[in-house]
C-alpha cells in the first residue's frame, strides 16, 4: 500500500489529468441547459393553451390519436470513477495512488423474453483496478469504490431477478450487490460513486451484512411505511456466484422497518433496522488478516448474532423548483450483541446536500465512530493493540456537465490501531455517467 508509483500508474495519472484539463473548459450550452430552472407544476397549469385559428378550426378533420411508443424493455447504464488518493498527514507514505471503478446496470424487463414486464432481470459487473489508500491511515476503508469487490485488479458480477406487484411489493432474488442499495439512501447517498468515499457513511457497516449477499429480499411499501424482510447467506458473495456452498455457514436475516415524516413540512424518513445470523465464526471474509484471531482462540465461537439499528435523514430545506434536491442531516446509531460479531457499537452524523446557487453541485460533512467488540480486542492485544476508530469527511462535488462530476475530498482519521497517529487523506474523484 505504500509502494511508490509503477509506469503503469503514472500513465494512468498522466490519462487523469488529460481528462481534467479537458473537462475544466467552460460548459456548452446545451450543458448549461441541463441546469435550467424548470416550471412548476402550479406555473404549468395557469399557462394559457394555444387556441387553432378559426380557419384551423373550420372544415379539419378527426385526427387519429397519436401512438405512443411502449417503453423500452432493455435499459444499459454505465458508471465510471477515477481517483487520486494521497495521505497528506500521519504514519502513511506520502505516495499518491491511483485507481477506478467502472460499474454497468443492466436491466431486461420481462417482455424482453416474452413475459410480463412484472418481472425484471438485473446484471451488474464492475471492475476495480489501481491502488488506493486503503488501510493506510484507518481500518475502516477510506475509498469504498476501491475496496470491493477485493484486492487488485477485480471483477465481480451480480445476477438478480425481481417481481413486483401492482401494489409496489416486490421480491428480489439472487446475487444482490449492495452497494445498489446504498446509492438510494436520502440526504447522504451512498455507495462511493457519489456523495461519501468512506465506509463509515457510503456503506455503513453493520459486520453482520456484507457488501454482496445471495438471497432473497422483500419490499412491501405501504401507506405509512416501507417494510422489508431479507434472508440471506450470512457469507459474502464477493467474486463468487453465492451457490458454492450456499448457508453452509448458517442463515442471516434483516428485518426493517421505515417511517416517512413530515416535520415543519419538510420530509423525513425514520428507520429501525433488526439484522442477525446463525453463524459460529468471525465473518473472516471481510476482515484484513490482523483482524482473524488464530484458530482456537476464545472469540468468535459462540452461535448466533444480533444487532439493532436507529437510522435517520430529514429535509432541512427542500428547493420547490428542483424536486429531490436541498439541504439535510442524516446519522445512525448501531448496537450488536458482540462475539462472533466484530463490531459491537457504532454511529455516525452529518449534513449534506445542494447549493442553492449550484444545484448540479453537492456537498457533505460527517463524523463517524465505530468500535471493535471488547472481546476481540482482548484476544489481539498481543497481536495489535486497538481501540475505537473516529473521524471526520467532508467532500464537495463540482458538476462539469451533465454526465462528468468531480469530487474534493478529505478525511481525518484517528486510527483504531493504537501507535499510529492523527492521519489525513485527500482524494479527488472524476465520476463519468452515461
Amino acid at each position: 500500500m505504500g509502494s511508490h508509483f509503477t509506469k503503469r500508474a503514472r500513465a494512468r495519472v498522466a490519462c487523469f489529468a488529460s481528462a481534467l484539463a479537458l473537462v475544466a473548459a467552460p460548459a456548452r450550452a446545451e450543458d448549461r441547459a441541463e441546469y435550467a430552472t424548470p416550471l412548476d407544476e402550479t406555473a404549468q397549469q395557469t399557462l394559457p393553451t394555444p387556441q387553432p385559428s378559426t380557419s384551423e378550426r373550420i372544415g379539419a378533420l378527426p385526427q387519429a390519436p397519436a401512438k405512443v411508443a411502449p417503453p423500452d424493455p432493455v435499459s444499459l447504464k454505465f458508471i465510471a470513477s477515477q481517483f487520486l488518493d494521497l495521505p497528506v498527514s500521519g504514519d502513511a507514505a506520502e505516495t499518491l495512488r491511483y485507481g477506478g471503478k467502472i460499474d454497468a446496470y443492466l436491466d431486461l424487463k420481462g417482455s424482453a423474453f416474452g413475459l410480463d414486464d412484472s418481472i425484471k432481470l438485473h446484471v451488474h459487473p464492475e471492475f476495480k483496478y489501481g491502488e488506493s489508500a486503503n488501510g493506510a491511515i484507518g481500518l475502516i476503508p477510506a475509498n469504498t469504490q476501491l475496496f470491493y469487490p477485493g484486492d487488485g485488479d477485480v471483477f465481480d458480477l451480480s445476477v438478480n431477478v425481481t417481481k413486483t406487484w401492482k401494489n409496489g411489493t416486490s421480491l428480489t432474488v439472487g446475487k444482490v450487490n449492495i452497494l445498489d442499495i446504498a446509492t438510494q439512501l436520502p440526504v447522504s447517498g451512498g455507495g462511493g460513486h457519489e456523495g461519501f468515499q468512506n465506509l463509515a457513511m457510503a456503506l455503513p457497516p453493520s459486520a453482520i451484512v456484507p457488501g454482496s449477499i445471495t438471497g432473497a429480499l422483500l419490499n412491501v411499501p405501504t401507506k405509512d411505511a416501507l417494510f422489508r424482510l431479507w434472508v440471506f447467506d450470512p457469507v459474502s458473495s464477493s467474486r463468487q456466484s453465492g451457490l458454492e456452498d450456499p448457508f453452509g455457514k448458517g442463515v442471516a436475516f434483516l428485518g426493517s422497518v421505515t417511517f416517512p415524516v413530515k416535520i415543519g413540512g419538510k420530509r423525513g424518513y425514520y428507520a429501525i433496522k433488526l439484522a442477525g445470523s446463525t453463524r459460529s465464526e468471525i465473518a473472516a471474509e471481510s476482515l484484513p488478516a490482523v483482524l482473524v484471531p488464530a484458530p482456537g482462540s476464545s472469540f468468535g465461537n459462540r452461535q448466533g448474532e444480533f444487532s439493532a439499528t436507529l437510522a435517520f435523514a430529514q429535509f432541512l430545506t427542500e428547493y420547490a423548483d428542483a424536486p429531490g434536491k436541498g439541504i439535510g442531516v442524516f446519522g445512525q446509531v448501531y448496537f450488536s450483541n458482540g462475539d462472533p460479531t466484530f463490531l459491537d457499537r457504532s454511529g455516525f452524523i452529518g449534513i449534506a446536500g445542494n447549493p442553492r446557487f449550484r444545484l448540479q453541485d453537492k456537498f457533505g460533512v460527517a463524523y463517524f465512530r465505530y468500535s471493535i467488540t471488547d472481546e476481540l480486542v482482548d484476544v489481539l492485544r498481543t497481536r495489535l493493540p486497538l481501540e475505537d476508530e473516529e473521524g471526520v469527511e467532508a467532500f464537495y462535488t463540482y458538476g462539469l456537465s451533465k454526465e462528468l462530476r468531480l469530487t474534493a475530498d478529505v478525511q481525518v482519521v484517528d486510527s483504531a490501531i493504537a501507535f499510529r497517529d492523527v492521519g489525513i487523506t485527500m482524494s479527488l474523484r472524476l465520476t463519468a455517467s452515461f
